[in-house]
């Protein structure tokens, strides 16, 4: 079976060549952070729609860990266009890290549109180095199908520990690798070659569990799932949150 993986993905890789050219030659990133927040608003919507459930089920817990005051400091790592908004409860506070700086117009659309919300802040960093945000200064850290693309997951999660302060949390929802002996786990395989280039760095096969339960969080209540996505490879996801 690994030798099919290795001759398939092989087949991918040739069939991609253009883009590992542009790659090569330096241009492909550019191009990339560019186009991937226009393909983000568009996937984003449709994900809502096949998720919403599941977000609003576990975004109802944010409020239970809001300060003394009672108003919540939220920070959202890998924010994107601001497709969980809608879902974050009245009067919360939030600021936003994305890497990518083309993100922010689709961002202050969101932001328009959810003015239930106080905005604080956009920062563009990437999620292992969030030195402009304090220590312990924030009640809850998000991130949605972001791990996958995280070059260091430990640094990110030490980094998302810093932040919050005693007793915060993290919620997280991403989509992870599947079980080894699957089909789906075969084609996750194959395809991950081209789907890491087109999808701004965005690995299949992560078990992002693993680095969640590795973390020095003091609990974890984490979830294995299969919702009904229309991209199978995309189905198993692991959502839930930690408490520092």
């Amino acid at each position: 079976m690994a030798f099919t993986v290795f001759i398939l993905q092989l087949a991918v890789r040739i069939l991609s060549f253009p883009l590992y050219l542009l790659k090569f030659l330096g241009l492909w990133n550019q191009i990339s952070k560019k186009w991937f927040p226009y393909y983000m608003m568009k996937f984003s919507a449709t994900y809502n729609g096949q998720m919403a459930g599941k977000k609003q089920e576990l975004f109802s817990k944010l409020q239970d860990f809001a300060g003394p005051s009672g108003k919540l400091s939220l920070l959202e790592v890998g924010s994107g266009t601001g497709t969980n908004f809608k879902f974050y409860p009245p009067g919360c506070r939030v600021t936003c890290v994305d890497p990518n700086p083309n993100f922010e117009k689709f961002l202050f659309k969101s932001i328009a549109e959810n003015r239930h919300l106080q905005f604080e802040r956009f920062l563009v960093a990437a999620g292992e180095n969030m030195h402009q945000v304090a220590d312990s200064s924030v009640d809850v850290v998000v991130c949605t199908t972001v791990l996958c693309s995280m070059e260091n997951q430990e640094q990110m999660l030490r980094e998302v520990c810093r932040v919050l302060r005693p007793g915060g949390a993290f919620f997280f929802i991403e989509h992870v690798a599947d079980k080894h002996s699957t089909w789906n786990y075969f084609w996750q395989q194959v395809v991950e070659p081209a789907w890491y280039l087109v999808f701004d760095g965005c690995y299949l096969t992560r078990e992002s569990w693993k680095a969640l339960e590795r973390a020095s969080f003091s609990k974890l209540k984490l979830q294995h799932i299969q919702p009904p996505l229309s991209c199978k490879v995309l189905r198993p996801h692991v959502y839930g949150y930690a408490v520092k």
